[in-house]
């Protein structure tokens, strides 16, 4: 018996709706699922969130798996669990997570992804000292580059394409050579090659959203590449995008990087980690991508192909004029004034806001500590709870 058997207890014409998108999975039982992960055992788990928990196991051919076991108070719903499945399923790059399957019996959701043994960018990286793995210069940047054509790859490659919508530092996952994969494609949008852009339903994290997304609803692979942007500023500087520990005017590093932009100074956010050993050059070049990806104005950002060969070198970053970015500060105000209602939980916050048709559905993390001040519980890997 296959593990669709009881999809989420629904009617079987609902039922072959759901499932009619979705292809080239391999269906798992609870059973060899449970011994895979030894009962699915505390020695095991790897990564718990608000989303429920990730246990390394080893399937019946040997094939060491991170298992995703999404809990039944989960705030990812039937709809995007599916949308996950239906999307990395159907793609296929060195720099995205490889889905081996998934198992939906009773009420049990699962996803069963390759296992990467080296967590995430936010645990890792911008952890705050607590990773024993070294991130020289060279290795941030085959990181950056790496990121950065997995993306290309979803804008520009495949049929219909497909926005992210949840790029940041806890979905990057590092594998044994610190190569990255983009992971958690629950929240990803296929759009058409027709259509110019989609209105929806916001949903990401704050920090990383794109204010057209935020604000409007609308969203185009722009989105991504303002989130990428974000992302970029953080690699290269050690730092997350938001620190409230900090002094009003250096809370947030996009402020930071625009204000040293204009001084000419934006060597000095490089992370002191390094100790110099870094090409000062490549990371300016680096840092002013970052701004060039995060510009207000979303036609003004590159496309994710573009961004690859100025990350490269191949095209010149000083033939771009650079404008303002979007600021995370600008959107907490628009956002003060519509007057969002707030949950709160175990450190974090969940923000429904009336921005667009639909609520916006935001998780930002408020432990109040400088390495996870803007992380949501959708990360495989997320240890934040």
């Amino acid at each position: 018996m296959t593990c669709c058997s009881f999809l989420f207890r629904k009617p079987p014409a609902e039922l072959d709706e759901e499932l009619s998108g979705i292809h080239n999975v391999n269906l798992y039982s609870y059973k060899e699922l449970r011994i895979a992960t030894e009962d699915f055992s505390a020695a095991n788990k790897i990564g718990e969130g608000g989303f429920g928990s990730v246990y390394k196991g080893r399937l019946k051919n040997g094939t060491i798996a991170a298992i995703k076991v999404l809990s039944a108070e989960s705030r990812q719903g039937v709809r995007e669990f599916l949308t996950e499945i239906q999307v990395i399923s159907d793609v296929e790059h060195e720099n995205l997570v490889k889905l081996y399957g998934c198992c939906v019996q009773e009420d049990q959701r699962i996803l069963v992804y390759n296992y990467l043994e080296n967590n995430c960018l936010a645990k890792t990286l911008l952890g705050g000292g607590h990773s024993s793995i070294q991130f020289s210069w060279p290795t941030r940047t085959r990181i950056c580059i790496g990121v950065a054509r997995g993306l290309a790859y979803l804008h520009e490659e495949v049929q219909p394409y497909i926005v992210h919508r949840d790029i940041k530092a806890s979905n990057i996952l590092l594998d044994k050579d610190l190569m990255p994969r983009i992971s958690d494609f629950g929240l990803a949008k296929l759009i058409p090659s027709n259509m110019t852009h989609v209105s929806t339903r916001v949903a990401g994290t704050i920090g990383y959203l794109a204010p057209e997304y935020a604000i409007k609803g609308q969203l185009t692979p722009k989105a991504d590449v303002y989130s990428f942007g974000v992302l970029l500023v953080e690699i290269v500087s050690g730092k997350c995008n938001t620190n409230t520990l900090l002094p009003a005017g250096e809370q947030y590093l996009l402020e930071k990087t625009w204000r040293l932009y204009e001084r000419r100074e934006l060597v000095g956010l490089v992370d002191t980690s390094l100790k110099g050993e870094f090409d000062a050059e490549e990371a300016c070049r680096f840092l002013k991508v970052g701004l060039l990806c995060t510009q207000h104005t979303h036609k003004l950002r590159p496309s994710m192909s573009n961004v690859v060969m100025l990350l490269t070198g191949e095209l010149d970053v000083d033939g771009y004029k650079i404008t303002s970015p979007g600021l995370i500060s600008d959107f907490m105000d628009h956002g003060i004034q519509n007057a969002p209602q707030t949950k709160t939980g175990i450190n974090n916050v969940s923000y429904s806001t009336p921005f667009s048709s639909d609520n916006m559905d935001i998780s930002l993390l408020s432990s109040g500590t400088p390495s996870q001040a803007t992380m949501s519980f959708t990360s495989m890997y997320d240890h934040s709870i």
